[in-house]
């Protein structure tokens, strides 16, 4: 979506097909960084977008062996917003969408999910074939659609997968008053949960062994809400709203890349070139960032009349490095932190080492806060209506 607005804005005729009727899907990631709420300052929309419904979190916590530990601190980062902002991806989504409508070349179309790429003669991509059997001519096709990417697989892009150790079950519990703050992980041996904080509940994220939904599930609703319970005592009433297995969805936890992001005529970007762990929140954000590189070495030559293709291989070139960085960092939480935490079976007495010395050190927190909030390879906006130097 961002890439559309981009585009847009460059004068180009642009179309975003969306597989639903809206955004409404719950469980989805909320968190919209520092990096991102910069975009939006660069595009002189940013207090604007923080008039939608959101919290906010400066600092990060974990609970862990009866303490709090501060781990993160975004508050000296050199942005407009120095803080997370925790928004309904949905709402965040309906902005953009607003925003992008108002260039007469941009066009989304609801409802109209693409299912099959169209070649030309030279065997390029030249459009897409909806689920109604409609064909969408395009000069070039931006696949955007997730992790179980129709078009990626269509277009046969080389996939590595990295691997994850654990998957994770979605729910929501309305908060209780008075009960919020910046803690934002709670730990125990073997267990592990994240709460975001949506103003008037809590969207909770429970961490466990990869493979074992159906273990967790057997085990029965009262067990796994009596393990809420030990792991967050002061939510222990309101974990009595789980009812039903049907308010716990489960995510199943990806992380890999595409080792070419790219073939004529298609481009594919976020989530569709490369799954990222929910460790930090970041899927969204390092999306949005592939979408402004597109804009940046797309848009212009497009504008002008240009061939696409020969500047595909700019943008994974320019995007592949950051990628790698952060899943690298995912990758070292998940086998040297999550595995090993979720595979303990003795109480943890006394915080790790680690946390220790952030919680002791308040400008060593600004370290992981730079890099969850920033992440690498961060973008500037580039476009007819923001002029600075050529890429």
């Amino acid at each position: 979506m961002m890439a559309g607005l981009l585009f847009a804005r460059a004068g180009l005729k642009t179309a975003v097909l969306e597989k639903h009727a809206d955004f409404l899907r719950d469980f989805r990631g909320d968190t919209v960084h520092p990096s991102t709420l910069e975009l939006f300052h660069q595009l002189g929309m940013l207090d604007e977008l923080l008039q939608l419904p959101h919290s906010r979190l400066e600092q990060a916590s974990i609970h862990i062996a009866g303490q709090q530990m501060k781990v993160l601190d975004f508050r000296h980062l050199p942005v407009a917003a120095p803080y997370i902002a925790m928004m309904p991806q949905w709402d965040l989504l309906n902005f953009i969408a607003g925003k992008a409508k108002q260039y007469p070349g941009f066009d989304l179309h609801m409802k109209r999910e693409a299912v099959d790429l169209v070649y030309d003669k030279a065997d390029r991509v030249c459009g897409v074939e909806t689920a109604d059997g409609q064909v969408l001519a395009a000069k070039l096709v931006i696949a955007a659609d997730g992790r179980r990417s129709v078009l990626r697989g269509k277009a046969k892009l080389p996939l590595q997968n990295i691997g994850a150790p654990m998957d994770v079950f979605w729910f929501r519990i309305d908060k209780p008053e008075g009960q919020g703050g910046d803690v934002f992980g709670t730990v125990q041996a073997g267990r592990f949960m994240v709460m975001i904080d949506r103003q008037d509940y809590y969207q909770c994220a429970y961490i466990f062994n990869k493979g074992q939904a159906g273990q967790v599930k057997a085990a029965g609703l009262e067990a796994f809400r009596a393990g809420l319970r030990s792991l967050v005592p002061d939510l222990r009433e309101a974990f009595d709203q789980i009812v039903s297995w049907d308010q716990v969805k489960m995510l199943e936890v990806a992380l890999d890349r595409l080792e070419r992001w790219h073939r004529p005529g298609l481009l594919a970007i976020g989530d569709a070139a490369h799954a990222m762990s929910p460790i930090a929140g970041v899927g969204i954000n390092m999306a949005v960032q592939d979408a402004v590189t597109a804009a940046n070495v797309l848009a212009g030559p497009m504008a002008r009349g240009d061939n696409p293709d020969p500047l595909l291989e700019r943008v994974y070139v320019r995007r592949i490095k950051p990628v790698r960085r952060m899943q690298a960092f995912q990758k070292i939480a998940q086998d040297r932190v999550i595995a090993p935490l979720l595979r303990r079976t003795e109480p943890i007495d006394k915080a790790f080492f680690m946390l220790r010395l952030l919680n002791r050190v308040p400008w060593l927190r600004r370290i992981p806060g730079r890099v969850v909030g920033l992440g690498f390879g961060r973008e500037d906006i580039r476009s007819p209506e923001m002029p600075v130097e050529p890429l």
